[in-house]
């Protein structure tokens, strides 16, 4: 369970989940890796539970730089959203090989726009950075929170 006591705010996500994700990225080493988080939150919205990640079906990755593309995601995001409890869209996650899990100006950037488009219905999106060596994993929570950037602890 991480949190953000300033906010009230409260995530979790199945060690599985987690393990697989970090498998998912260390696949593609040395090059960054990622995908979209899918999952809900509580009646009250601040609660949120990780269930599930959507990987791109086009991608390109470097040891610096992630980008994925939205190419037929859509049909699969209706399907968790068709399922009972809903599932949405939260967020985005990749990995940083051979760095800290701390968001760049591109992550930034990234996490800002996501809030911002007209078309993704999510106000507060979520970025999980995995970080990552050959001996250590770290992992960074974070939200876009009426545009500031804050880290679930």
């Amino acid at each position: 369970m991480y949190r953000i006591n300033e906010l009230g705010l409260t995530l979790e996500i199945d060690d599985d989940l987690l393990c697989s994700l970090i498998d998912i990225g260390t696949e593609h080493y040395p090059n960054e890796f990622g995908g979209f988080l899918i999952g809900n939150y509580s009646d009250k919205q601040t609660h949120l539970r990780i269930t599930d990640t959507i990987l791109p079906n086009k991608f390109k990755g470097t040891p610096y730089l992630f980008e994925r593309d939205t190419i037929g995601i859509d049909d699969r995001l209706k399907q968790f959203y068709d399922e009972e409890p809903k599932k949405y869209y939260l967020g985005e996650w990749h990995t940083h090989p051979n760095n800290l899990p701390i968001p760049s100006s591109t992550d930034v950037n990234a996490i800002n726009s996501i809030a911002n488009h007209p078309e993704v219905s999510i106000k507060n999106p979520l970025m999980l950075i995995i970080g990552y060596n050959k001996t250590k994993v770290e992992l960074g929570f974070y939200v876009q929170f009426k545009n500031k950037i804050y880290k679930y602890e």
